[in-house]
């Protein structure tokens, strides 16, 4: 029987341009006009965020697109607000729409008298009214039973396959590298999907943010080497692997990483590294340095998210979307 309901756009201020996007895809899927719902999300003079939707929403099938990336308490205030907003006004289903979930970081006490931030922010999504979370590649999966709600992750691994078999051609020396322990189980995901070899950086930290070792887990010598990862933030690491990947006879260093949040001197580092090229997703909208950075591509998520929401919408399975020959004609012209 089909759904009655159409879905709605509402968007955020954080990633406006992939918010836009979305819409378009899904016009596009749809052969019919889908719009960002008209309203307003403002600040007051005391920075207090204010949100009024001009549009009815009641009864409607409400999808709020707002990542929670730098500045992280207001754009995740913003993604509250909107909710309660929605809630208030008797909208039939809230989903969020989080492209990057912030304070996935903070996932578990790693010493004594430290909260547990992830699951605090899961429980006030849950009270501000969303009843759907749809994310991608969270820091760390667990995550998800944080919440009392569904909870869909997709992953950037079946684009990044996608993008990978087309810029390197011959695969037959590429190797896939994680940057550490923790990140064993992403890098593996991927080089299954291009049948290519699997190497570890160990690094071992002294404080947050200094590293004070790397060993390279597997041999690199003559290999075009492809970090993925699932952030970078300050980029040390990331630049750091890529030197010692180099002095253990890489030819090549190329780095995937869903989430670019890039601070600091994060593309300068980048920018100045021996690394060939860093891809990044639009999960967070790319700054100016980002876009002009010759060595900094840039991967659209919108076809991914504008079917998955579609597939939300119509109850359809969304894991189908795990899949490189369910993306293929999806990205089918774009990649």
């Amino acid at each position: 029987m089909p759904n009655l309901i159409e879905p709605k756009l509402i968007a955020g201020n954080a990633n406006k341009p992939l918010a836009q996007a979305i819409a378009r895809r899904m016009s596009l899927y749809r052969g019919m006009s889908v719009s960002l719902v008209n309203a307003r999300v403002e600040r007051f003079n005391d920075q207090e965020i204010f949100v009024e939707v001009y549009e009815n929403v009641r009864g409607e099938d409400m999808f709020i697109l707002q990542s929670t990336s730098n500045p992280a308490n207001d754009n995740l205030m913003e993604l509250l607000i909107m909710a309660d907003a929605l809630r208030r006004s008797s909208a039939a289903r809230i989903t969020a729409v989080i492209p990057y979930f912030g304070y996935a970081r903070q996932d578990r006490r790693t010493k004594a008298r430290t909260p547990i931030s992830a699951k605090l922010v899961a429980n006030m999504m849950v009270t501000s009214g969303i009843e759907r979370v749809l994310t991608m590649d969270l820091h760390a999966a667990q995550i998800q039973g944080f919440f009392d709600i569904p909870v869909d992750n997709l992953y950037a691994s079946p684009i990044f396959a996608l993008d990978i078999k087309k810029q390197f051609k011959d695969l037959s020396d590429v190797m896939v590298i994680s940057p550490d322990v923790g990140g064993v189980a992403r890098a593996r995901e991927l080089a299954k999907r291009i049948g290519a070899p699997l190497s570890i950086v160990d690094k071992r930290r002294e404080k947050p943010g200094e590293i004070a070792e790397m060993t390279v887990i597997g041999e690199v010598t003559g290999k075009r080497c492809i970090i993925v990862d699932d952030m970078c933030d300050t980029a040390g690491t990331l630049c750091k692997a890529a030197e010692v990947l180099i002095e253990h006879g890489a030819t090549e260093v190329h780095a995937y990483i869903s989430h670019g949040v890039m601070s600091g001197p994060a593309v300068e580092r980048v920018t100045n590294s021996v690394m060939k090229s860093l891809v990044l997703t639009d999960s967070i909208q790319p700054t100016g340095p980002i876009s002009e950075a010759p060595n900094i591509r840039v991967l659209p998520t919108a076809p991914l998210f504008a079917q998955a929401i579609l597939n939300i919408w119509n109850g359809t399975s969304v894991s189908s979307l795990f899949e490189t020959e369910t993306l293929g004609p999806i990205y089918e012209g774009i990649l």
